[in-house]
């Protein structure tokens, strides 16, 4: 396609664009930044002519979510894809449907890796300057790592992604190249000569580097948007991807800017409101952990959110009056304001900045961030933890996503969760717990599922790593897990050491957890933190 001026074509004319085999990068982040109209595109042609078959589709981020943005299942048709690359994949709550993308994937449909997201941020930027791939550490001694799985999803899945490399003196991964025939990628505004600003998006993930990745590889760029300006009308520096890598716009104006919110202009930063729109927690097991979370972190510290319970930090840190003293971050390039929860995770309301996926991973991988608070699924003996994989539900959880980048790369991290799942029915309150009914599931095995966070490896290189939960805290030390503190009320015997697969060992200097943590009114923080700030 030649000219400045790019063809603005319908969601099935763009389908046209793209050839049988070839590789396709999607933009996404569970439904931000996720070019649907697009992907729905494809499927109809598929449908109606067959085509395009056998498709390779990277997403560094999952595509899609479960209420209501489509993403990648509109490609789960068997003969449509033929291998996916995914940092992370569409998950929902244990109740809901599974995504059919997940039936195909362990029918052995369709070849499947899991990889750092992170490494597939920066592998494009790598591929696009036509490096042989990314060279890391990130993956060591998980799943990720080819001496284990190689990130392979399921038996059809070839391991052929990576390699351990030696450099230095030290064990290295490859992540290696492959050139990119198509990038589907989105923002908020394009120009008629393809300029792509994003002002309405609450992320701005790795467009730019998807899309340099396609053009550099001789391939093409076709760009979703909600408007379109005409040329010369957008500032240069609102631009963040330059129409010379540009081949087509489809546009729809219904495209919504996160899982439940169509539009909210604190998200994307171009207001900032008085106040967040965030009540009190009630008193819970998930606030007591939270609570606790935020009892390990200092003020001025830089610190990095997961999904989950460890989300909700950020607002006990509000109701502590402590929220100012920390900055909090999120892995998809949102730095301060107040994290989403839930599934509209991966964006902040206030952000004070919005950064590349890309660089925020540098950050992260660099060691620029001071703690990182994550869930865990499962836990083992050795510190070992698991995210990324649950044989008898796959679809509650989204795979390795940035976890192993941040778990890797902070040092100091914070694993929130409750010891057991399932039906958990526990009290809080007057400064002690009661479990009235315990959980169906060990959330603290005798060997986890898969190895998304490796302990030894961990506590080798002398990571300070907390596992907390409800009824007590527990430490990697060079020996496995420690039990250092125990929730009042809590029975170590038959409430802690007859829940957990392993071993238990306990701290001679055993510790209860503080009762404040407990009740319902505020712990006093604010007090505390005054001579840290």
């Amino acid at each position: 396609m030649g000219g400045r001026q790019k063809p603005i074509l319908t969601a099935e004319e763009a389908a046209e664009l793209i050839s049988s085999g070839a590789v396709v990068t999607v933009s996404s982040s569970a439904a931000q930044l996720v070019p649907d109209n697009i992907l729905g595109g494809i499927e109809a042609r598929f449908l109606a002519s067959g085509e395009p078959r056998d498709l390779t589709v990277v997403f560094p981020v999952a595509v899609g979510d479960s209420f209501g943005t489509v993403g990648l299942d509109h490609l789960a048709h068997p003969g449509l894809i033929k291998r996916l690359i995914g940092g992370s994949y569409v998950n929902a709550p244990a109740s809901a449907p599974s995504p059919k993308i997940y039936a195909m994937i362990h029918a052995d449909q369709v070849e499947a890796y899991n990889l750092p997201l992170g490494v597939l941020m920066h592998l494009h930027r790598d591929i696009a300057a036509r490096k042989p791939g990314t060279i890391t550490q990130i993956g060591l001694g998980t799943f990720v790592d080819p001496r284990d799985q190689g990130g392979r999803m399921n038996r059809v899945t070839p391991p052929d992604l990576l390699e351990v490399v030696h450099l230095l003196g030290k064990e290295w991964l490859l992540y290696r190249a492959f050139p990119i025939d198509v990038a589907i990628i989105r923002g908020t505004t394009a120009d008629t000569h393809g300029n792509l600003t994003l002002e309405h998006e609450g992320v701005v993930l790795a467009v730019l580097a998807q899309a340099m990745a396609a053009h550099n590889s001789g391939g093409k760029v076709i760009a979703q948007v909600k408007r379109v300006a005409a040329p010369g009308t957008l500032s240069p520096h609102m631009v963040k991807v330059p129409g010379i890598l540009v081949d087509a716009i489809v546009v729809d104006p219904e495209q919504r800017q996160n899982t439940g919110i169509a539009y909210d202009p604190a998200i994307s930063g171009e207001i900032r409101t008085a106040t967040y729109p965030v009540e009190p927690l009630s008193l819970s097991p998930e606030k007591v952990i939270a609570r606790r979370a935020l009892r390990q972190l200092q003020s001025g510290d830089i610190v990095n959110l997961g999904f989950g319970i460890s989300s909700l930090v950020p607002q006990i840190a509000l109701e502590e009056g402590v929220f100012d003293q920390l900055n909090f971050t999120v892995e998809q390039g949102a730095i301060g304001g107040l994290p989403l929860s839930g599934f509209a995770f991966g964006a902040s309301h206030n952000p004070e900045a919005i950064i590349d996926s890309a660089a925020q991973f540098d950050l992260i991988d660099g060691g620029g961030i001071t703690a990182g608070c994550l869930s865990f699924a499962e836990v083992d003996g050795q510190g070992n933890v698991n995210v990324s994989r649950l044989t008898a539900q796959p679809h509650v959880l989204a795979g390795a996503g940035g976890f192993i980048n941040i778990a890797q790369g902070t040092r100091k991290i914070l694993y929130c969760g409750t010891l057991t799942a399932g039906g958990l029915d526990i009290q809080v309150g007057d400064g002690r717990v009661r479990i009235a009914r315990e959980g169906r599931f060990p959330k603290f095995v005798a060997r986890t599922q898969h190895v998304t966070f490796n302990g030894p490896l961990a506590a080798k290189q002398g990571q300070e790593v907390w596992y907390i939960t409800e009824r007590g805290v527990f430490r990697l030390t060079t020996d496995g897990l420690l039990l250092t503190e125990v929730a009042p009320g809590v029975d170590v015997e038959k409430e802690i050491r007859a829940r957990v697969g392993f071993p238990l060992r306990v701290a001679q200097d055993l510790r209860l957890m503080d009762p404040r943590l407990f009740h319902a009114d505020r712990m006093g923080l604010a007090a505390e933190w005054q001579g840290q700030a």
